[in-house]
């Protein structure tokens, strides 16, 4: 997503500037105005500026925004005044650029900002939903309520990476130790067995053949590989980050095997988790949708989540466009058709985002299960390779010695 540099006034017409990833002006230009700013200027950064690189290398985690969250959650629970309980947050914060923002925002509300402008100025810190959930807190009155729910909504978020994070750390050491395993007999065995066998003037076979002109690219043409294989990544990159590319590779990312429906029910619960939560919060419906395409990080899911939002504008509800997208079961049609006609849709948003998060955590819990046999039978066709490439030239010298 590329930055944009911006000059814009607040409400008190003070001239401001700042940097913002958007997909392109018009957007840049919407979320300067939903933060209160008017825009004067906005033009796409050209390459890498000494602010762009300092964020690329001083990050703040998802759990430094949880702790941030719940503890001013239990501040402004105990009636401590908004300015104070961020004075006291920054003091407690190791992260020394988490504690300069929290000290930026502090500063802007002292200057006239309200809480939310403050974390609109901090760029992607905040992401889309912190800012709408804390924007409508300020309308309603109700910042306790909507950060304890914020709170609730990061630690999920929080629990899900964790939880995918454990059921693959075995089947990405299993096939990082396999890489390596083959590297060593390429690299190291099978020369030392070819020089043996070239002895004998045998001719050998073609696996051995193969793992050879593997290890005359190691050692010969490593530079060229090098660049190849970068240059590959790029381009890989450039194409799934352009229009039209994007579509390609996440239809792709939703049709791997395992991993694909896994992805689907993840997205799709989150979706369904923020707009019941915003919707409780008092945010607009169409915003709501608006917001949950713009952070879908699915393009075919916010083309669907789109179709939906369109359905709404029209007044025809949810559930008619969730049933044609085909991304969401017939149950949780149903629960949302249910839930327009009794008026509690957000009691039954909250529904359909347990009932995938029950999904998740049976295919997280299995997932080793279902990737281990992927694993067995590719250590199976490596070990088959590398046994053939040894063992059919001792074949071939034995019948080169045989007495005729």
């Amino acid at each position: 997503m590329p930055n944009f540099k911006y000059k814009a006034r607040d409400k008190f017409s003070t001239l401001v500037s700042g940097m913002m990833a958007a997909d392109n002006k018009e957007e840049a230009a919407g979320k300067l105005r939903d933060i209160g700013y008017t825009p004067i200027s906005i033009v796409e950064a050209a390459g890498l500026d000494a602010d762009s690189i300092l964020r690329r290398f001083r990050k703040v985690k998802l759990q430094e925004i949880s702790t941030f969250t719940r503890q001013l959650y239990s501040l402004q629970k105990a009636g401590i005044p908004l300015l104070s309980s961020l004075e006291a947050i920054a003091l407690q914060t190791k992260n020394q650029y988490f504690k300069i923002i929290i000290e930026r925002i502090a500063a802007d509300i002292k200057g006239g900002l309200s809480f939310s402008e403050a974390l609109g100025k901090q760029g992607s810190i905040f992401d889309e939903v912190y800012f709408s959930m804390v924007k409508s807190a300020e309308a309603s009155g109700r910042l306790v309520e909507i950060l304890e729910r914020l709170s609730g909504l990061i630690e999920e978020d929080i629990d899900t990476k964790a939880r995918i994070q454990a059921a693959t750390r075995y089947p990405l050491i299993a096939f990082v130790t396999l890489c390596l395993g083959f590297l060593i007999v390429v690299t190291f065995v099978i020369p030392r067995f070819a020089s043996l066998y070239g002895q004998y003037n045998a001719i050998l076979p073609l696996p051995t053949r193969i793992l050879l002109a593997i290890n005359t690219v190691i050692h010969k043409f490593w530079l060229v590989s090098i660049i190849a294989a970068v240059s590959a990544v790029l381009l890989f990159l450039r194409f799934i980050n352009s229009k039209a590319g994007r579509p390609v590779w996440d239809k792709f990312k939703l049709n791997i095997f395992i991993l694909g429906p896994l992805l689907s029910m993840l997205i799709i619960a989150r979706f369904a988790r923020i707009t019941a939560i915003l919707l409780k919060s008092g945010v607009p419906i169409l915003e709501i949708l608006n917001l949950a395409k713009s952070t879908a990080g699915n393009i075919i899911i916010a083309r669907a989540i789109e179709n939906i939002r369109e359905s709404v504008k029209q007044g025809k509800g949810l559930s008619e466009p969730m049933k044609v997208s085909g991304l969401f079961a017939p149950i949780v049609v149903q629960m949302v058709a249910i839930g327009e006609q009794s008026g509690k849709v957000d009691e039954l948003l909250l529904n359909v985002a347990d009932y995938y998060d029950r999904e998740t955590s049976y295919m997280i819990k299995n997932l080793t299960t279902y990737i281990e046999p992927l694993l067995i039978f590719a250590l199976a066709v490596m070990v088959l390779i590398m046994a053939l490439a040894i063992f059919m030239p001792m074949w071939n010298l034995i019948k080169v010695f045989r007495p005729s």
